[in-house]
């Protein structure tokens, strides 16, 4: 992710200022403790990955009061100064908002990120830790884009148990939201380069 401007880079701004400057922008930043960061744009495989997830979780959610939302979402965890928007967000309880806007949620359920070359390390790491601060979070699934790979966390009570799945037989369980995801249909039509 790269910082917004050079001047941007030395300069911090407050949550306000950078949700005023979010909602005007044509483009997405991700907001760390005062610093504004330009999210770089997704590849084929990244959107395809998106777009299945999403799809399918919406077909297994769409009768019961649970929402699915897609990466124009924005999420807030005030714990750790962090503004994002996550690939696809599940939120089963009543949704909370930030304000009137409606656009910056603060409770998800499930929240999944479909790993990009310069984002996997955030993605697994600092991004990570700020997501488990939130209190509504019950699952985090990280997604490969390059290779089938599924990480799928698990709360349980404070420790998360990580398994890990690389077959396109596989199912990943989503027992916070009682769905399940195929890696067949996760990745259907995903081309991996030779490597």
């Amino acid at each position: 992710m790269e910082t917004v401007g050079t001047a941007a880079a030395q300069a911090l701004f407050t949550p306000e200022e950078y949700l005023a400057r979010e909602r005007k922008a044509l483009t997405k930043s991700e907001y760390r403790n005062g610093q504004v960061h330009a999210m770089p744009g997704a590849s084929r495989a990244h959107n395809l990955i998106t777009v299945h997830i999403s799809g399918e979780l919406y077909i297994q959610l769409r009768e019961r009061s649970c929402e699915v939302y897609p990466s124009d979402m924005r999420v807030k965890v005030s714990a750790a100064g962090l503004y994002t928007y996550p690939d696809v967000i599940v939120v089963c309880d009543e949704p909370r908002f930030d304000d009137t806007h409606f656009d910056t949620l603060l409770n998800p359920t499930v929240l999944i990120e479909v790993l990009s070359p310069s984002t996997a390390a955030y993605d697994r790491g600092e991004k990570f830790a700020s997501y488990q601060k939130l209190d509504s979070l019950c699952e985090y699934i990280l997604i490969s884009q390059d290779r089938v790979r599924v990480e799928h966390y698990l709360r349980q009570d404070q420790e998360w148990d990580l398994t890990e799945f690389h077959s396109l037989v596989d199912v990943c369980q989503l027992p916070s939201i009682g769905c399940e995801l195929s890696l067949k249909a996760i990745y259907a039509k995903v081309q991996f380069s030779q490597q």
